[in-house]
């Protein structure tokens, strides 16, 4: 499991080696929630996913993406969900994990 820095801002583009995958994240608010698209090289693997609390982002292991992200609420009261992250909380009260197949696999998840 790994922390992904992210910044309160309301669009941003991050790029990192993870599990030996070029990846590009691009986060953007729109006026319905925070969106998050993954890109491994300059392919796209998922684009325009909602970023929920502690809602994986990639899901499918038939996509090819090695692991997944999951935002979460800091402030969540213990054993429920929080609130769904806007730009504003990013880093804060709103952290992107990635999760390594080694994870997902303890979790019972295929990677």
């Amino acid at each position: 499991m790994l922390l992904v820095p992210t910044q309160p801002v309301a669009s941003q583009q991050l790029q990192c080696q993870l599990a030996n995958q070029a990846v590009t994240l691009n986060i953007y608010q729109q006026a319905y929630g925070l969106y998050i698209d993954v890109l491994v090289g300059v392919s796209p693997i998922i684009q325009g996913v909602i970023a929920l609390d502690r809602n994986r982002i990639v899901r499918s292991a038939y996509l090819g993406f090695t692991g997944d992200f999951v935002f979460v609420d800091l402030q969540a009261p213990a054993g429920q969900f929080g609130a769904d992250p806007v730009y504003t909380g990013l880093n804060t009260r709103f952290i992107l994990i990635y999760l390594e197949a080694a994870d997902l696999a303890t979790i019972g998840l295929a990677a």
